[in-house]
């Protein structure tokens, strides 16, 4: 099994080094022809067509560029300076992280149909989007855009920043935008025909819903299965996923809409604190995911020391100590800590063949592809399009399922130590209240039984207590010797269990001693028939494993409540009367009724 595993992990490691050597090798090769591209068509004007047999575009070509370190430039000035604006030098669909704001230009023809056009950029956490269509230098239409903006005044109500542009066929127009944005430029342009705009948005709700409705399912599960368990790993998982969940969210618009309804303090902090919460779950779950068998302190503090100084940057954050961009930096560089701590730990177990191991090296080999695609978006090495935008969060949601599959590995773990915990306790209280050698309740049990059932005893419904000694034992155990002689006693109380009810309870009480407690019983007469029952059982002889034995059985037994009414004075009058039918012959039954 351990060679398997071995074998396995070192192909799964091979295979994930030269894919991720191929990435590297490809998105250099495709940045290298990007610049080049740019480098010989700076200053070529590309004018995108708007046709109703296309209802969908990506302009993203044509657009060009005009970074404002002032951020003080206006739309005359900017206007009155065409030559300035350079096409983008990153890939489709974002600007990667810049400080200043950023003038957009992107020249449109109409040729036909009503000319009603939807412009939709696709990143929510955009802060401030200055929209300006022009024609012959003249603004036809303009508004602001932006999560800044108050929800209620946005054109079109959504999770992302639109605006309907309203044309005409055959014109030519040119639009300005400026982008302000305290993090990423992430700028996925398109557009469409608001039929096509609505179908996507809905689209795209539906999947929100889907995503956050499974994240929200586990967090709910997490912490119901904290509180009842009592284990703090479903505790971290919580905090993982709640990190996890409230990034997508806010990345995806959908906070904005249901939950933080127009709160500009949320819009601007939410994105880094609920990364940061998510980075300080994974390093708190992890650390005690994969403690226990390797024993690592050092590893242990160091994840411990990550989820602090997550919550210290957290806490310097919510009162702006820090910036957004320190927090992008900081996450980025910390985020990926707890996967690099726990790799040796999870490789260690997946050699020694523990599922635990197997299941972070996969989750992390997603996470590792995930990551390095959402990062290679916001620096602006990747183009922004479905797939590079959702990577994260489809890559977040697969780590959660599989997290939740070590959680249900825990559960069973915890499962298993409450059953043998019980099983001890069992085996305790069996050894404590029973007898070694027949198993069957001793002296402590039996007298419990009494003291709970004489409470209940009547003179309709009576209670009659049976002490016992064999006639004839004393000679086997002295013939054959102690083997044979405990084996009798385990055939007599074989013997003596097929002869009484299922509510009775016989005891032994040591030596050749046995007690009957038998309740519920209708009159004295049935109590005596009982006894004698018991005798005859023992009439014919037992058939051990190398010898045959006979033995009698001698009686006497009291009844509650005529002859007590507790256990002490039914057991001494039940001995007192047994211990007469001895002196009188043996083999024969005697009540205690005048002991």
């Amino acid at each position: 099994m351990t060679k398997q595993f071995s074998s396995l992990l070192a192909t799964l490691s091979a295979a994930l080094f030269r894919s991720l050597q191929f990435i590297l090798l490809v998105t250099s090769l495709c940045l290298g022809l990007h610049a080049i591209a740019n480098a010989t068509s700076d200053t070529k004007e590309t004018r995108i067509t708007l046709e109703e047999s296309t209802p969908k575009v990506m302009p993203w070509s044509a657009i060009r560029i005009l970074p404002d370190a002032s951020k003080k430039l206006n739309l005359e000035q900017v206007m009155a300076t065409p030559e300035q604006f350079m096409r983008p030098t990153t890939a489709v669909g974002t600007l990667g992280l810049r400080t200043e704001a950023i003038w957009m230009h992107l020249p449109l023809k109409v040729a036909d149909g009503d000319g009603l056009w939807v412009l939709d950029i696709d990143y929510p956490p955009l802060n401030r989007i200055e929209v300006y269509l022009t024609q012959s230098g003249r603004v036809v239409q303009q508004t602001i855009l932006g999560n800044l903006q108050a929800y209620e005044q946005r054109p079109i109500w959504g999770r992302s920043h639109s605006f309907g542009l309203r044309t005409q066929a055959g014109a030519e127009y040119e639009l300005y935008l400026r982008v302000v944005s305290n993090g990423t430029y992430i700028l996925p342009i398109t557009l469409s025909k608001p039929s096509v705009f609505h179908a996507n948005a809905l689209a795209e709700e539906m999947l929100q819903g889907v995503l956050a409705g499974l994240a929200l399912c586990l967090l709910i599960y997490s912490l119901a299965q904290w509180i009842n368990l009592k284990e703090p790993l479903f505790l971290k998982y919580a905090i993982l996923v709640f990190g996890s969940l409230f990034f997508s969210l806010h990345q995806f618009g959908v906070a904005s809409q249901y939950v933080w309804f127009g709160n500009t303090w949320f819009e601007l902090h939410a994105g880094g604190l609920s990364a940061l919460c998510a980075s300080t779950g994974l390093f708190l779950f992890i650390e005690q995911a994969l403690d226990g068998a390797d024993g690592n302190r050092w590893l242990s503090r160091l994840m411990k020391l990550g989820a602090c100084i997550n919550v210290l940057i957290g806490i310097a954050y919510c009162f702006d100590l820090i910036h957004t961009q320190t927090v992008a930096k900081a996450i980025s560089t910390i985020g990926i800590m707890p996967s690099v701590l726990g790799l040796p730990g999870a490789i260690g177990r997946a050699r020694r063949g523990d599922k635990v191991g197997v299941y972070f090296l996969v989750a992390w080999t997603l996470y590792l592809f995930a990551a390095a695609i959402l990062s290679g978006v916001i620096k602006g090495y990747i183009p922004a399009n479905f797939w590079t935008q959702h990577s994260y969060q489809f890559g977040a949601t697969f780590d959660m399922l599989v997290f939740m599959a070590v959680l249900g590995l825990r559960t069973k773990a915890i499962q298993d130590e409450m059953r043998q915990a019980r099983s001890e306790r069992d085996s305790f209280h069996f050894l404590a209240h029973s007898d070694p050698l027949t198993g069957l309740p001793n002296r402590r049990s039996l007298h419990h039984s009494i003291d709970t059932s004489v409470k209940h005893a009547s003179a309709s419904h009576i209670l009659a207590v049976y002490m016992m000694d064999l006639d004839g034992f004393k000679q086997v155990n002295d013939q054959y010797g102690h083997d044979v002689g405990d084996e009798l006693l385990i055939a007599v109380a074989a013997r003596l269990r097929t002869n009484l009810r299922t509510s009775d309870v016989i005891s032994r009480l040591g030596g050749d001693e046995f007690v009957v407690m038998s309740k519920d019983l209708n009159n004295p007469q049935q109590a005596l028939e009982l006894g004698e029952k018991l005798i005859r059982a023992l009439d014919y002889p037992f058939m051990l494993a190398e010898h045959t034995c006979r033995v009698g059985l001698t009686i006497g037994y009291a009844l509650a409540p005529m002859d007590g009414h507790d256990t002490a004075t039914l057991l001494r009058r039940a001995d007192a009367a047994m211990y007469a039918g001895k002196q009188a012959g043996k083999h024969c039954i005697r009540r205690g009724d005048a002991m």
